[in-house]
């Protein structure tokens, strides 16, 4: 996908729609990169809701620092500016990328496919590295390699809080090796930035929770509230034999909804800027004029669902001397227009996520044009402005797949011979499933869009087991909608984030760690803004475990100056956003253990 950043503006409108999706795309696929140096972070002021709107219709939480257990907090921001800490990060996170656990979608179970073994060594590397945490928690292996750390409180009355991540990386392609600046399992340090694959996905986040938990050990911290960390192995070819299984393992030990809190990777904070010449109109960030950007945190609340749907056309066989007006293959295109000239109807709604997001950048960031941050803010009461923001924001495509549900044309099969009809034909419709709609509405709007086609072709349509067409008259062929690789996966319960003491927590110490590593302490100058994904997280599997489950990376993405992200070469991080990434999840585990009302 392109760089949003890279596109011209046509006209302000254009420019405010691209504004509007550009954070939930960062957050989503992580791609967004910024060409925006540190100093410049640093001198950014917010835009006040006072100025355009009399009440707050998206209050901020008040930055949180540790109370209690602040002589622990203060020792590690000392530390943390040592040279000797900074090249201890270095080593850590240097080691778990060279270890190369690499997981794909055609691996076999745990015990019978070999290629998991690569995850012995990295469980060794773990338990060299972080000496304290595994002499001090409780550790346990679910499926060989998944991992479970507890830290046991004193007080059996206050829920835990879960932090996670996933061991797994995407395997590297090996035609693009040659294209890495340094070898992409090297974990080079070149002073600023560690190079390789899983850098930035996701053992920077595994690697920070042990750093935080090892120096809280250090630190002579004892727990209130339990800790407990689940770290998975197969997030990135769906998570069923990690994830998975480390859900029932918690559930079993815990029990259901038992944790206060669950955080796992997800939005990062990113700056957005606009133009010295136009505040009102975003544009590319060259020259922004400070004063008018604004550091938004994206912390997701939510997935979209998803479901892979294979239509599979079947007529008869025959030589193709003798053709029939239309073979499966004919009849398969025909209804991959219909479904490519159909997408499925999109609305906005109060209740809907993003509209949250909407309304929070209208009152809080200046990359929102004067009329739609009206027509937004109005819509905080008026369902005709509310109609108006709709007709504004959808008709950008980006923000349109942001807000619906999605349906791409991803596989297709059919034919083996030149010379034979093809007796069946199939393609793989992969759908991104809005979090106010549901796998079976999807699965009934696809049926019904093909049920005349069934009817105009002669053809018997049977969807996921169901009958739809009349099964006594005869048929020259068949349509069979079915999801054979069992991908069914409901939109995610949105987790509490209006009044949630759990999100208060969290938007709380994203707050602080943000200013205190900026040396900005005692301002508040990010705001945090709900949000959500349009892919999958380990988080799907634990539903049941809490309902405060929240997808979070405290790893400020604006520096990677373009040289690489997610899933693609050249993949890094800099050692300045590990510091604070590691400040960040001390900060969360003291600020959860002193918090009163999880």
């Amino acid at each position: 996908m392109a760089n949003p950043r890279k596109q011209k503006p046509a006209s302000s409108h254009t420019a405010e729609l691209l504004a509007l999706s550009l954070p939930l795309v960062t957050l989503s696929i992580w791609l967004f990169s910024s060409r925006l140096s540190p100093l410049q972070l640093h001198a950014v002021s917010l835009i006040t809701p006072s100025q355009f709107f009399p009440s707050d219709p998206c209050p901020q939480p008040t930055p949180i620092k540790p109370n209690k257990h602040a002589l622990i907090w203060e020792r590690l921001l000392k530390e943390a500016t040592t040279g000797a800490y900074e090249e201890k990060v270095v080593e850590w996170l240097s080691g778990a990328i060279q270890i190369a656990t690499e997981s794909y979608d055609n691996m076999g179970p745990v015990g019978e496919d070999s290629r998991w073994e690569a995850f012995g060594p990295f469980h060794d590397y773990l338990s060299g590295a972080f000496p304290l945490v595994h002499s001090t928690l409780s550790v346990a292996k679910v499926n060989t390699w998944g991992l479970v750390y507890v830290w046991k409180s004193w007080n059996d009355s206050l829920r835990p809080l879960l932090l996670t991540a996933h061991q797994d990386v995407v395997p590297v392609n090996p035609d693009t090796v040659d294209k890495w600046i340094h070898p992409p399992y090297s974990g080079h340090f070149d002073g600023e930035r560690i190079w390789g694959r899983g850098t930035a996905d996701d053992k920077n986040g595994l690697v920070t929770i042990l750093a935080a938990v090892e120096y809280l050990v250090s630190a002579g911290f004892e727990p209130a509230r339990t800790l407990v960390l689940a770290f998975g192995f197969d997030e990135e070819s769906s998570g069923k034999q990690g994830a998975g299984a480390l859900s029932g393992y918690l559930l079993a030990t815990f029990g259901r909804n038992s944790f206060a809190l669950i955080v796992d990777e997800g939005g990062t904070p990113a700056l957005f800027a606009c133009p010295q010449d136009s505040p009102d109109v975003y544009t590319e960030p060259d020259g922004f004029l400070e004063t008018y950007g604004s550091v938004t945190a994206l912390p997701s609340v939510a997935e979209k669902g998803y479901i892979d749907v294979r239509l599979t056309v079947s007529s008869p066989g025959g030589h193709s001397s003798i053709p029939p007006a239309h073979t499966s293959i004919g009849l398969l295109a025909t209804m991959i227009v219909e479904l490519e000239a159909n997408p499925t109807p999109v609305e906005l709604s109060r209740d809907n996520v993003y509209y949250d997001t909407l309304v929070c950048m209208a009152t809080h960031s200046a990359n929102v044009g004067k009329d739609l941050r009206q027509a937004i803010l109005d819509s905080v009461t008026s369902d005709e402005a509310l109609k108006v923001v709709e007709s504004m924001v959808l008709r950008d495509p980006e923000t349109r797949s942001l807000v619906g549900t999605t349906r791409a044309i991803d596989i297709i099969r059919g034919g083996v011979k030149a010379n034979a009809l093809p007796e069946e034909a199939w393609v793989v419709i992969n759908h991104r499933i809005s979090t106010d709609s549901s796998v079976s509405q999807t699965i009934r709007f696809v049926s019904d869009l093909l049920q005349p086609l069934a009817t105009k072709f002669n053809l018997s349509l049977t969807s996921f087991g169901e009958t739809i067409t009349d099964p006594t008259l005869p048929s020259y062929g068949s349509i069979l909608l079915s999801d054979p690789w069992d991908t069914r996966l409901e939109p995610a319960p949105i987790s509490p984030y209006k009044s949630s003491p759990a999100f208060r927590v969290l938007a709380g110490t994203i707050k602080s760690v943000y200013n205190t590593h900026r040396g900005l302490e005692g301002n508040d100058n990010i705001v945090v803004y709900p949000s959500y994904l349009f892919g999958n997280t380990d988080t799907r599997y634990y539903w049941e475990l809490s309902e405060n489950i929240y997808r979070y990376n405290h790893d400020d993405f604006d520096k990677r100056d373009g040289l690489g992200g997610i899933h693609t070469i050249n993949e890094n991080i800099r050692v300045d956003s590990l510091l604070e990434m590691i400040k960040f999840f001390v900060a969360l585990i003291l600020n959860t253990d002193e918090a009163t009302d999880l």
